[in-house]
């Protein structure tokens, strides 16, 4: 009996081990231009695209998605980006609705394909922070300066623009689906 509870403790240990390991992996989803998508800049938007990416933290893991039309999303490299060069791209995607994954941390760079849309303001840089960048805490503002109900109470970016992705969604299932496991397995 001793032989299998020290192996039910051992396999519980490692459920949690890899329940942990795939919550890290697990990222967000981030649109880009939100409800406008990624398209050519008219000049009346409330934000760039590289704005709208200053208000958010990206990190190894998250995706972008750019929903668009009769355009392209191209990867490029940082001196393409500055040149709007749509000739040498990284990676090319054509399909409407592209979802892109970070891998690393670092500049990403994405132009559009089409003549002239980099040029009028259709390009992205996202900085994806490296694990090991701690940010420090920010403190709450007292009530006495002003910081009572309404406003966002003095709290950092919480990538409130961000939805969880599908991985997010398969991790939350799986960790369930470990615990009932764990708690079967556990003897009397």
């Amino acid at each position: 009996m001793a032989s299998g509870a020290a192996a039910s403790r051992a396999f519980s240990n490692l459920l949690v081990s890899a329940l942990f390991a795939a919550v890290v992996v697990a990222g967000f989803q981030f649109e880009v231009g939100e409800e406008r998508g990624w398209r050519e800049p008219t000049g009346k938007e409330p934000e760039t695209y590289n704005e709208w990416a200053a208000k958010n933290r990206f990190r190894i893991g998250d995706t972008v998605y750019f929903k668009y039309q009769k355009d392209s999303v191209l990867v490029v490299s940082s001196d393409d980006y500055l040149a709007c060069n749509t000739s040498n791209p990284i990676s090319k995607f054509e399909d409407g609705s592209t979802v892109f994954q970070f891998d690393r941390s670092g500049l990403f760079y994405f132009i559009s394909g089409e003549p002239g849309h980099c040029r009028s303001g259709q390009r992205l840089i996202i900085r994806v922070m490296h694990p090991s960048e701690v940010e420090a805490p920010e403190l709450a503002p007292s009530p006495a300066s002003g910081g009572g109900s309404g406003g966002d109470g003095g709290l950092p970016n919480d990538n409130s623009t961000a939805k969880p992705s599908g991985v997010s969604y398969f991790v939350t299932a799986l960790a369930g689906v470990f615990v009932v496991l764990a708690l079967f397995m556990q003897e009397p």
